[in-house]
C-alpha cells in the first residue's frame, strides 16, 4: 500500500493563493458589473416615473439611452478584463454566454412588442427575462443572493398584470434592487474578503 504524498505547506500555499485570485477575479467583477446595471437602471426608472406620473412628461423616457453608454463601458471593460486574466474559468464562460443570451432575448422581445404594437407587455416581459439569467448565474456561481433575486423577479412578473400599467416600472425598479443591488454589494463584500484572506 503507497502513501499519499503530503503537500508542503510552499504547495498547500500557492495552492490556497491560486484557488483566492481565481474566486476574486470572478466575484470582483460580477460584483461591480451588478452594481453598476443596478444603479443605471434603478436611476432611469426612478426618473422616467417621476416624469411621467408627476409631470407628465413623455419626452423624460429618453433617459433610457444612459444604457447605451453603460453598454459601450461594459463592452470595453470585459476586453481588458480577458486581456488582463491570467486564466479563463470555465463557470466565468458559462456565465457570459448566458448573459448574452439574455441580451439577444431582450432585443427580440422588445422588437416583437413594438412591432406588434403591444407596448404593455414589455415591462412584464422584462421581469420574466431578468429573472433568468439571475438565477442562472446564482446557480452557476453557487450564489443564492442571486438565485432569490431571479426568483424575485419571477414573482414581481407574476404580480404586474395586476398592477396600474403606469406603475409597472417601479416593479422593475424593485426588480433591480432585490435581483442585481443586494447581490452586487454582497458580492463586493465577498471579494473584499478574499483580496483581505489573500494578504
Amino acid at each position: 500500500m503507497t502513501e499519499e504524498p503530503i503537500m508542503t505547506e510552499k504547495e498547500s500555499m500557492e495552492l490556497t493563493t491560486s484557488m483566492i485570485n481565481k474566486a476574486k477575479n470572478n466575484f470582483g467583477e460580477r460584483g461591480l458589473l451588478y452594481l453598476i446595471w443596478g444603479w443605471v437602471i434603478l436611476f432611469c426608472c426612478l426618473v422616467s416615473f417621476a416624469g411621467n406620473y408627476f409631470f407628465n412628461f413623455d419626452k423624460i423616457n429618453f433617459i433610457w439611452l444612459v444604457v447605451y453608454l453603460v453598454i459601450i463601458f461594459q463592452g470595453f471593460y470585459i476586453r481588458k478584463k480577458r486581456s488582463s486574466a491570467l486564466t479563463r474559468t470555465y463557470t466565468g464562460e458559462i456565465n457570459g454566454y448566458v448573459w448574452l443570451v439574455f441580451v439577444v432575448s431582450l432585443i427580440l422581445m422588445i422588437f416583437i412588442c413594438n412591432v406588434a404594437k403591444q407596448y404593455v407587455l414589455i415591462d412584464p416581459l422584462l421581469l420574466v427575462l431578468y429573472g433568468m439569467p439571475t438565477f442562472l448565474s446564482g446557480i452557476i456561481m453557487k450564489f443564492k443572493p442571486l438565485i432569490i433575486g431571479g426568483i424575485g423577479c419571477w414573482v414581481l412578473a407574476a404580480l404586474s398584470p395586476f398592477i396600474n400599467e403606469q406603475f409597472s416600472v417601479l416593479l422593475i425598479a424593485a426588480a433591480v434592487i432585490v435581483a442585481w443591488l443586494i447581490p452586487g454589494y454582497l458580492l463586493k463584500q465577498k471579494f473584499e474578503i478574499l483580496n483581505e484572506g489573500a494578504k
